[in-house]
């Protein structure tokens, strides 16, 4: 049976987990010098791609590391050095440029692959925690994640050394993607299915309602005329029109409650008497995210799309954000 620690004992042993790691991280502000730019320009003057090559733990955060690569505007991609050694080697080109993590520099599976990145000519950057070993003097730059210890209490499993070289790997990410200019539209090019994405990228016209769908009435409807209109689309809102399409206004559930508080009679009243006449809208080559700021600074649900003439041509409300996640 394990034996029962204390709330405090395993607090004690989290912090000091946290403070290895810390020093771990700290020590690595020296090591951004002058291997970290030659590193950096080695990516940036290569026209293939970055192949990340690490095996176990290392083989984790390289995965990680090319991901980041990848999303911030460098391709690249992961090769596991197992499988590279049975066929995979064949997706590195001499256009490529490979990184390759390993802690002791000396994993056999990465030191097996260097005589087929020589052969090719490849450039090579290595992250390793012993710059005396094969990998580092092999590598076309070295840089040095070594770490005092590990977080690991037996000095066993890889905890601060895996952590400096993820944070390593993110410097490098970070710094090419200043250094390509790659911006917020960029990344939401590569990251269509996120919020960003959708924030950067979704239009109204991709989501507003269109034809029969947008309520609307003209300017001579009567207020229940206007409610029947509102309760069919169900958006909460209808459009009050001229004989041209043009926008004279919106009522709103808002507007109604108004209106009763006023007295006035709902079946002889003419709607464009208790519309809203100064009702926001956009347009439909608007960013979705726009209309959410716009909705949002005015504290309404919904607003109306017409196009450069002030004619109605949709509606949006806060629902269709909402469906399309751009909330």
């Amino acid at each position: 049976m394990n034996e029962i620690i204390s709330s405090d004992k395993l607090k004690t042993l989290g912090k000091a987990v946290i403070k290895t790691e810390q020093s771990a991280l700290a020590g690595l502000i020296d090591r951004i010098d002058e291997k970290f730019v030659a590193a950096c320009n080695e990516i940036l003057k290569c026209d293939g791609r970055v192949i990340v090559i690490g095996m176990g733990k290392s083989g984790h955060i390289g995965n990680k590391i090319a991901a980041t690569l990848a999303s911030t505007g460098t391709p690249a991609f992961f090769v596991h050095p197992g499988e590279a050694s049975h066929g995979d080697s064949g997706m590195i080109t001499s256009k490529d440029i490979v990184m390759v993590l390993s802690n002791s520099g000396e994993t056999d599976e990465v030191i097996a692959l260097l005589p087929v990145i020589k052969r090719l000519n490849t450039p090579m950057i290595a992250l390793t925690g012993n710059s005396e070993s094969t990998l580092a003097k092999s590598a076309t730059v070295n840089i040095d994640v070594s770490v005092n210890k590990e977080a690991c209490p037996l000095g066993l499993a890889p905890t601060a050394s895996t952590t400096a070289t993820l944070a390593m790997g993110d410097a490098i990410a970070i710094a090419l993607l200043e250094a390509r200019g790659f911006s917020e539209n960029d990344f939401a090019l590569s990251h269509p299915g996120g919020t960003l994405g959708r924030r950067l990228l979704l239009h109204v016209s991709e989501i507003m309602h269109t034809g029969d769908g947008i309520p609307k009435v003209s300017e001579q409807a009567l207020l229940s005329e206007a409610l029947i209109e509102m309760t069919q689309k169900g958006l909460g809102i209808t459009t009050i029109l001229d004989d041209d399409d043009n926008v004279l206004g919106i009522f709103t559930d808002g507007d109604l409650r108004r209106a009763l508080d006023s007295s006035i009679d709902v079946k002889t009243c003419l709607v464009k008497d208790v519309m809203t006449k100064d009702g926001k809208s956009i347009t439909a080559d608007s960013l979705a995210a726009s209309a959410l700021a716009l909705m949002e600074s005015h504290s309404i649900n919904a607003l109306v799309v017409v196009n450069d003439e002030n004619r109605l041509i949709g509606i949006l409300n806060m629902h269709d954000l909402l469906r399309a996640r751009v909330v």
